[in-house]
């Protein structure tokens, strides 16, 4: 049995048991906003367009993934499974995470999953460039819900690392809970060389207990600065 959040007769959300169903019915709805929110970004980034309907060959990575209910989703939109266009095109979905339980339960729903070539390694994301397992740079760097509020310094080298990592036309694309939160992480990320291209509101995100919190709330598109 699960616990998840469920709106009262007054609008205010109260806690209730969950079954894996209702819960996988919850994760379902998320992934198809959330894959709904990056096709509108994508709309105000020709190059993020033409990796999502290119023919080339397609290197992701899910930095401070967890379990990565994402990784099909991601896997699917940007390489070109719902549309035909990813007919021939190979797809690399690397999954990272400093958590070993997040890990190994991602390794298990994934890794034989036919919609892209899927890896998790457990790893400090702090440290990319130690791990050379990874390939040397990627085309989209995904981070979801990154919790700049809980050691801001370590997701700046997070950030870093990520900028790093990004072919030179790459695409970082982050999703965050909050609004200030969302706010504080693009500055961040722009301290550490980054460029934003475009960033949205969610206005069908599902809302959570906390106040002004909600899922993929906001998400963003950067780029490596020129300087």
């Amino acid at each position: 049995m699960l616990f998840g959040f469920a709106k009262g007769n007054d609008g205010s959300l109260v806690c209730a048991y969950m079954d894996h169903s209702t819960h996988q019915r919850y994760i379902e709805g998320d992934m198809r906003r959330l894959e709904e929110m990056l096709a509108q970004v994508a709309q105000s980034d020709a190059e993020l367009q033409r990796k999502i309907v290119g023919g080339e060959d397609v290197q992701l990575l899910d930095l401070a993934c967890g379990a990565c209910d994402e990784a099909k989703t991601l896997a699917r939109f940007f390489g070109g499974k719902e549309s035909g266009a990813g007919d021939g095109r190979n797809m690399r979905f690397v999954g990272f995470d400093v958590r070993d339980r997040e890990i190994a339960d991602a390794s298990a729903r994934f890794e034989n999953d036919p919609d892209a070539d899927f890896e998790f390694i457990r790893g400090d994301a702090t440290k990319l460039r130690d791990y050379r397992e990874l390939p040397g740079a990627f085309d989209v760097i995904f981070m979801r819900h990154q919790n700049l509020w809980n050691g801001k310094r370590t997701w700046e080298e997070i950030y870093r690392n990520a900028l790093e990592k990004l072919l030179p036309n790459g695409r970082l694309i982050i999703t965050s809970y909050f609004d200030r939160e969302h706010t504080q992480a693009i500055d961040a990320i722009k301290n550490q060389g980054g460029e934003l291209l475009v960033t949205k509101a969610n206005e069908i995100s599902r809302e959570l207990p906390t106040p002004g919190k909600s899922i993929d709330r906001h998400v963003a598109v950067l780029k490596r600065g020129e300087g």
